[in-house]
């Protein structure tokens, strides 16, 4: 049994997130994610993305695409097995994580616009923005928050849209 361990804080000396790859618990192979692992029969395929993984698979010699099971201990592997228990409450909870991170980045951005439309080189160019939202502080932290929140849940289901989780890192 193949096993990959990712440490999505990065090494402590260089930063470089790596993934690792065991077999009956022994380490074989580490590198830098994105990372393809050799292994018979195909290869193993991990990728990250700012807040968790973005695609642990197994791939077949013959280009079949098989999904890695995350350890039943570890945050990914309790929040499927949440989804399989309480399948309705999890579409609800992956809902409002699409949600979250929709409102949070679109309002934050609506606002980050303005001060940066008006830096003279661009507002030379194209102009300036004026926002029609203006949050008190507190609502654009609360969104940042429900974002970086809604961004995490993605991430444990292991769910990536270039769209939605790719500005998640906010």
């Amino acid at each position: 049994m193949y096993t990959i361990e990712v440490k999505h804080g990065g090494d402590p000396e260089t930063w470089e997130v790596l993934a690792s790859l065991y077999r009956d618990g022994r380490h074989l192979a580490e590198s830098k994610v994105p990372a393809l692992f050799p292994v018979p029969g195909g290869r193993i395929d991990v990728r990250t993305s700012e807040v968790g993984m973005r695609r642990a698979h197994f791939v077949a010699d013959d280009g079949t695409e098989y999904r890695l099971e995350p350890d039943p201990r570890s945050a990914e592997g309790r929040r499927m097995r949440f989804a399989r228990e309480h399948p309705a409450a999890s579409r609800l909870i992956g809902a409002v994580s699409i949600v979250l991170l929709l409102v949070g980045i679109g309002l934050n951005l609506l606002q980050i616009a303005e001060p940066l439309s008006e830096i003279p080189p661009i507002a030379d160019t194209i102009g300036t923005f004026e926002s029609p939202v203006h949050l008190p502080l507190w609502l654009n932290v609360a969104l940042g928050f429900g974002a970086a929140v809604g961004a995490t849940e993605r991430a444990m289901r292991m769910r990536y849209h270039w769209l939605l989780d790719s500005g998640a890192g906010i």
